[in-house]
């Protein structure tokens, strides 16, 4: 039987996912902020502007008005970037289905939230603002996925994490087919953790690549090779786990699943990487320069193009480093690049010195 199912958020993983739920045959609405983008899916087919040349089925609607959007579904995905997911959930609270509580939430959102309280997980940041129904009953899905390929069907790993095991399950039912499989796990503290710091990590390894691969063009040794952006992984990997046990994480193994070394080494490693790719422009295209710090950068993420979550969340990463006081040298090293307080040659010799 045919769900009524809603995303919100027509990027290209938003994009992607509502097009991975209506292959199955389900009617999946749209929500777009771009009256364009939703006017390219109803009459053409396409997200021409987030995700080119990917056929969309015609049982995928995009619309406008987002209390429509999300009227009376029985699934509901977020899927607008972190920076403007709050104002995105406080234009559905008075959404009868969803003041009722009759509604299943599910997050696909990555990075941490700005509250009076400091920077906090997307999941517990939510349940303040929803109906108590939705408390410890929302579900975050994440995993080593890009728009790119799930949107063509390559084999494809999630994690559908909550502490309403019930929840887990519809929503990884919903999701998985023979090419998107999708497993559940009640560590939502961990999978949160995982799925928003690895992409500091992967603006770092962005930097470090582009210096691999343009040592003579920089005037620097050519001293980097595959071993060095494997230090730099496993070093990566073993910062999340920090943050991720400081800030609650329950499961060991999560870190080392495909929420955890997964999700880090696509992110890091994959041709359609934001992250990475903003790391390599850094110094291929010396993108900061046009910045005066990390919050000139954020004021004005809008002018790069496309959006570096992990750009947003090193700032966040950086506070929590310092609330919990950690020791993260990779995070704290890339914190200060993009704050303009070190020169991106810099972050070598810092790691270096800082993982001995």
């Amino acid at each position: 039987m045919a769900a009524k199912i809603a995303v919100l958020g027509a990027g290209a993983w938003g994009t992607a996912v509502a097009k991975a739920i209506a292959d199955k045959g389900h009617d999946v609405d749209i929500w777009s902020h771009e009256a364009s983008t939703a006017d390219d899916i109803n009459t053409n087919h396409i997200n021409g502007q987030f995700l080119p040349e990917v056929e969309l089925p015609h049982n995928l609607r995009a619309m406008t008005d987002i209390g429509q959007a999300a009227e009376g579904k029985e699934f509901l995905i977020l899927a607008t970037p972190s920076l403007f997911l709050l104002d995105t959930i406080k234009k559905i609270l008075m959404v009868p289905s969803i003041r009722e509580g009759q509604t299943a939430i599910g997050v696909i959102t990555k990075g941490f939230l700005p509250t009076q309280k400091g920077p906090r997980l997307i999941l517990e940041t939510l349940e303040d603002y929803l109906p108590g129904f939705y408390h410890k009953s929302l579900v975050y899905i994440a995993g080593p996925s890009h728009a790119e390929e799930v949107s063509r069907g390559k084999i494809t790993g999630l994690i559908a994490a909550s502490e309403n095991a019930k929840n887990s399950i519809r929503f990884r039912d919903l999701l998985k087919s023979n090419r998107l499989l999708v497993f559940s796990s009640f560590d939502v503290r961990g999978v949160q953790v995982a799925a928003a710091a690895k992409n500091v990590i992967a603006i770092a390894f962005g930097i470090l690549d582009a210096l691999k691969t343009g040592a003579a063009e920089n005037g620097i040794e050519d001293m980097f090779g595959d071993g060095t952006e494997s230090l730099l992984l496993a070093a990566g990997l073993n910062e999340i786990q920090i943050l991720g046990r400081a800030m609650g994480a329950t499961h060991a193994e999560t870190f080392t699943s495909i929420s955890g070394v997964g999700d880090l080494d696509v992110t890091c490693r994959s041709v359609f990487g934001r992250n990475r790719r903003f790391g390599k422009e850094i110094i291929e295209k010396k993108l900061l320069s046009s910045f005066r710090d990390l919050d000139d950068l954020i004021g004005r993420i809008n002018e790069i193009g496309y959006l570096p979550e992990g750009v947003v969340a090193a700032k966040f990463v950086k506070t929590l480093i310092e609330e919990h006081r950690l020791k993260m040298p990779i995070s704290t090293s890339l914190y200060k690049i993009l704050n303009r307080e070190l020169e991106p040659l810099d972050l070598l010799d810092g790691l270096l010195s800082n993982l001995q």
